[in-house]
């Protein structure tokens, strides 16, 4: 975000503040940088946001003092669990450069071999947003400019999209100079801007980018816009947002995985409300179970009961259509992650009891049909089924509001490599058993992608969806190689090293940067960037405690 009010301090009150309606989005790490005059601070660490940074306590004008700032939560599609990969990202060459990335990139590789042998920029983590950060430096760095302009920013954009190949949207801070923001060229990964009045200078403009609307209208943002497939917007200190459409759009296809599972349903990504799309969901699912599983077998149901929470809208309608009673039969623990995003199938598993828990009467003696987002490797839902069978249901089936899972999800959410999806090489039938529910029912990718083309407003220029882990035909070439590079780090599943601390709470981040010449220069004219400061070092909070 930017504050109009180049003299504020609070950037760091509103990012904190962000990451709370942004948290469903990642668990394993949280980070803000910000930025006064040519100085950036920072603090980060493992763990939730509200783990972080103590409640608030850590985030103050006198801790992390900013007028402009970014902030990021992780959740781990590539590299490893150690703190060192927690974002954002900070490289002092050239001219202090802070980035916080959500995707994914397949062609890591290549990437380190450039950045190793050409490019001789050091990566410290084995994350892949790490070297996109490092690919944008270089590119920077490669104009041989003391300062660069607004115009150099987005031709070193260039070489990012020229260079990394996969899913990614991304915010970046050039100290002293602005914010940026850029998606990539089919708009898997979402992206979004807003505005608001200065509440400290009259007449000053307030902007902010966010991966979901809700982020910013909680905050009192408006005329939310959608930043487009291979757009890039800077926001230069004091100036209004400048867009450049930085390489051609290939598609518009945002993540369908989106719109069914990971975004929250009160936020509207790329002109589609995700609250409508799940509605649309649940009608085209009675259609698909009629179909499916006939009259008579719709006719015996007592009771339509969602897996929480995701599926809670879609069940509702679905509900409806059928003409069948709604139940909330399962209590959810909100003091539990995600098991869907955990790392690792034992910790999935095991958290499956401790996140949910029926309501027996709402079971006991009834065919019931249970309503999930989506059946990813089974095992969750082989759990639920086990426990709605201790309550003594007396059916039991089982309806996916998404199409079979048979591929891997390679752009910027970690479900699991082939061998460990339900659906892969299996038939119905070998599911239904697996799981041991009584019938078992996927919508169609076509419905699927029709309840989200439903849900678009007028101005949204969305007409297709990326849908590769469905069908295996992905937006973005993958390297053939990427595939087992996958099934390599799923079959382990280690933390990787790092991942712990002596005092068992979060590590320390230390910057390999320090002081730059304190030399201060004068502000100059023509808005080209070189009134910002060299005086960049970079203060890092420890998210330690002694």
């Amino acid at each position: 975000m930017q504050l109009g009010d180049s003299k504020a301090t609070t950037a760091a009150v509103d990012l904190h503040e962000s990451l709370f309606y942004l948290q469903h989005r990642g668990q394993d790490a949280a980070g803000i940088a910000v930025c006064q005059g040519g100085r950036v601070s920072q603090c980060k660490g493992l763990g939730m946001a509200s783990k972080v940074f103590d409640e608030g306590r850590r985030v103050s004008t006198n801790a992390l003092p900013g007028f402009m700032g970014i902030s990021h939560v992780r959740y781990p599609t590539a590299g490893t669990t150690s703190a060192a990969e927690a974002q954002p990202f900070f490289v002092n060459s050239p001219y202090g450069l802070s980035m916080g990335v959500n995707g994914n990139l397949v062609n890591t590789p290549d990437l380190v071999t450039f950045l190793d042998y050409e490019a001789r920029r050091h990566v410290n983590t084995e994350s892949d947003s790490e070297l996109l950060l490092n690919i944008f430096a270089h590119a920077l760095g490669e104009l041989g400019k003391a300062r660069a302009n607004v115009d150099d920013v987005f031709s070193a954009l260039r070489e990012v999209y020229a260079r990394c190949i996969g899913a990614f949207a991304c915010t970046a801070m050039l100290a002293g100079f602005g914010i940026l923001g850029f998606r990539d060229q089919n708009g898997i990964r979402p992206l979004c801007m807003g505005s608001r009045p200065s509440e400290t200078l009259e007449g000053a403009i307030d902007y902010f980018l966010a991966s979901e609307s809700i982020a910013l209208t909680q905050l009192g943002f408006k005329d939310i816009i959608d930043i487009l497939p291979g757009q890039a917007v800077f926001i230069q200190k004091g100036c209004a947002p400048r867009f450049a459409q930085v390489v051609p759009a290939r598609s518009y296809t945002p993540d369908l995985f989106e719109y069914l599972y990971l975004a929250r349903a009160d936020s509207c990504i790329d002109g589609i409300s995700v609250h409508r799309s799940r509605q649309n969901m649940g009608v085209k699912l009675a259609r698909r179970m009629r179909q499916v599983l006939g009259e008579d077998v719709l006719c015996d149901i007592d009771v339509i009961i969602p897996i929480p929470e995701t599926s809670n809208t879609a069940a509702a309608t679905l509900a409806e259509e059928l003409s069948k009673p709604f139940s909330n039969g399962f209590v959810k623990n909100r003091y539990v992650y995600r098991t869907f995003i955990l790392p690792g199938q034992k910790a999935r598993q095991k958290s499956v009891r401790r996140k949910l828990s029926p309501i027996a009467s709402e079971f006991k003696d009834k065919v019931v049909c249970l309503v999930d987002d989506s059946i990813v490797r089974g095992t969750t839902s082989k759990e639920i089924v086990q426990m709605v069978k201790e309550c003594e249901a007396k059916r039991i089936i089982l309806v996916s509001c998404s199409p079979e899972i048979t591929h891997p999800h390679v752009h910027g959410i970690d479900l699991a490599d082939p061998a460990q999806l339900l659906a892969h090489g299996r038939t119905l039938q070998d599911m239904t058993d697996l799981i041991q529910c009584d019938a078992l029912v996927f919508q169609t990718l076509d419905d699927l992608k029709e309840a989200c083309r439903e849900a678009v407003n007028a101005t949204s220029g969305v007409t297709d969806f990326e849908v590769g882990v469905f069908c295996g035909n992905y937006r973005t070439p993958v390297p053939c190689h990427y595939f087992d590079r996958l099934r390599s780090l799923h079959s382990s599943e280690n933390p990787g090293p790092g991942s712990t601390t002596t005092n068992g709470e979060n590590a320390f981040l230390v910057a390999s940067s320090g002081p730059v010449n304190g030399v201060r220069h004068v502000e100059g004219e023509g808005g080209d960037g070189s009134d910002y400061r060299e005086d960049i070092s970079l203060y890092n909070n420890f998210t330690g405690r002694p």
